[in-house]
Formats: C-alpha cells, sequence, structure tokens
C-alpha cells in the first residue's frame, strides 16, 4: 500500500492549533503498518476525553473545545482518522475501507488510551467511534454524540447526502475548505480556510476524504451494514451516560438523536439537547457551547 504524507510545512503557518503533534504504527493485520497522528493537551492523570472529527476534516476542528476541556481538568486526545490532517494518507481509493478505519483507530486506542474514556464524536468520528463502543464497552466511561450516525441501510439516505456523495466522485476539484465552509453557520476567515486545506497540498492526497461517502452503509446488503446492525445491537446493552447534541441547521443528521434516544438506555431524553444556530461542523459554530456541555454532561453524570 502506497502512502503520501503531507510534509510538516505544510502546517507551519497555523496559530491556532499549537500541539505538537504524536505517532503511533497501526495496522490492519493485512497491510504494513501506517503512521497515525493524534494531539494531547491537559493533565495527563486527569480523566481521559477522546474527540474524533469525521469527514473531510482532522483535529484541528476542535481547536475551540480542546483548550476548556484541558482547563476543566481533562486529558483531551484528538487523533487524526488515516488518510487525514497529519496522518498517513494511502493513496488509492480501494486502500480505504470502513471496517479498515475501525480497525485503525481500535488499534491507535488500544496503544494510546488508558482508563475510562469520556468519547466526542461527530460526523465519520462516530460511525467509526460508536464501533469502538459496541466492541469494548468498559473501555468507555460516558459518550455524547453529535450530528453522526450509525446507518445500517434499513432507512433511505436523504436527498442532502445523495447530491454529496454524487458531488464526491464527480466534481474534478475537491476543496476541501469550501465543504467544510458549506457546512457551518458562521463564515471562516481564510486561515481556517487554508488549515483545512493544509493536509491536502494536491489532489494526490485526497484519495481518503473522496472515498469516504462511498463508505456508508445505504442498502441492507452495503458493505459494512451487517456490522452496524451488529453494533446496534451490542449498543441496546449500553446503560452508561449517552448524550446527543444535534445542531438545529444540519441536513444531513437532522432527527438523528431519535435513533439513540430509542435504542440505547443511557440515552434518557433528559440528556439530549439541540444546539441552535449550528451546521453540521458543529465545532466551528459552537465549539466553545459544545465543550461547556461536555464538561456539565460529565460532571452532572460523575456517580453513574
Amino acid at each position: 500500500m502506497q502512502v503520501l504524507k503531507t510534509p510538516e510545512s505544510a502546517f507551519s503557518f497555523i496559530k491556532d492549533f499549537p500541539y505538537t503533534p504524536q505517532y503511533v504504527e497501526v495496522t490492519d493485520t493485512i497491510s504494513s503498518e501506517i503512521t497515525m497522528a493524534y494531539y494531547q493537551v491537559g493533565p495527563k492523570d486527569g480523566p481521559t476525553v477522546v474527540l474524533l472529527h469525521g469527514e473531510p476534516t482532522w483535529a484541528y476542528l476542535y481547536r475551540k473545545m480542546m483548550p476548556i476541556l484541558a482547563d476543566a481538568g481533562f486529558n483531551v486526545l484528538a487523533p487524526d482518522l488515516i488518510g487525514f490532517g497529519r496522518s498517513d494518507k494511502p493513496t488509492r481509493k480501494e486502500d480505504y475501507s470502513y471496517a479498515r478505519h475501525v480497525i485503525w483507530l481500535k488499534e491507535w486506542f488500544n496503544q494510546v488510551v488508558k482508563g475510562p474514556t469520556t468519547l466526542f464524536c461527530q460526523d465519520w468520528g462516530g460511525l467509526i467511534g460508536l464501533r469502538l463502543v459496541a466492541d469494548m464497552p468498559d473501555k468507555f466511561s460516558k459518550v455524547m454524540v453529535s450530528n453522526t450516525g450509525l446507518p445500517t441501510g434499513e432507512h433511505p439516505p436523504s436527498e442532502a447526502f445523495i447530491k454529496w456523495r454524487r458531488f464526491s466522485q464527480l466534481s474534478p476539484e475537491f476543496k476541501i475548505s469550501s465543504i467544510i465552509e458549506g457546512g457551518t453557520v458562521i463564515p471562516l476567515d481564510q486561515e481556517t480556510l487554508d488549515a483545512y486545506d493544509a493536509p491536502f497540498p494536491s489532489e494526490d492526497y485526497k484519495a481518503g476524504a473522496r472515498v469516504f461517502p462511498l463508505l456508508v452503509p445505504v442498502t441492507p446488503d452495503s458493505p459494512e451494514a451487517h456490522a452496524n446492525r451488529a453494533a446496534w445491537e451490542k449498543l441496546k446493552n449500553f446503560n452508561k451516560p449517552f448524550y446527543c447534541a444535534f445542531s438545529d441547521s444540519d441536513p444531513i443528521t437532522a432527527g438523528g438523536e431519535v435513533l439513540f434516544q430509542n435504542r440505547i438506555p443511557g440515552c434518557e431524553e433528559a440528556l439530549n439537547f439541540t444546539v441552535a444556530d449550528g451546521g453540521h461542523f458543529i465545532q466551528e459554530d459552537k465549539g466553545e457551547e459544545l465543550a461547556q456541555l461536555l464538561i456539565k454532561f460529565i460532571d452532572q453524570t460523575h456517580n453513574v
């Protein structure tokens, strides 16, 4: 498997993400080891919070949340998924699969994360992260999800998602920053837009971003649809605190919190909140508010 590594110089201009990357080698048992980047901030002996980004972002998406969580005493860990950020980028779409992403992230988690963990996930961070919760429930003490899901292909995708999937495959240009700004309520300044483009110096680096929409199960017999159904069955027994904080302005995942409320015992309706004026990339629009909601959620359920 051929991989590209984004030169560190591509990130040198970024001023609002001052965290030193750390690296581990992960494998999917088929291919050779590849490098996954992550960032740590806050006291290492504090309660651990893992922040998982999705498509087509990287851990930079959490820059508004990370310092607030660190100042509150949490050990914050935010990885870059394979194909994104400072992590290695396989060059062929065929090198990516939903199952491989789950294995890669599980490898990272088992190497890096110690002790009971609170997970926050959005977009593909949920599609992958919730598979880890289902497979390793003892390693998670609480879960907070936002603008995500665990699709099984039993419900037809939204028209917005169909258009996005088509665009990802047919558009001759796949401008990452434009995609992200299209999923926010607030406009993004040029430095922020440039930071989202930084991991992708050319189209050659974007195979992982291009292919992600194709990996979402959209029919019951899609690859990983069965695995997601099995994950839902496991999550039906997850009775630890589970909190939904979906935004009110995301056409892709609107109403998705109902599935969690109906299926997961720990997801009580009282522990759910709709974030006003937030787009799909809610961490951009409402990062500080999300961090405070996460801290409040952890504090209110510390005895659970």
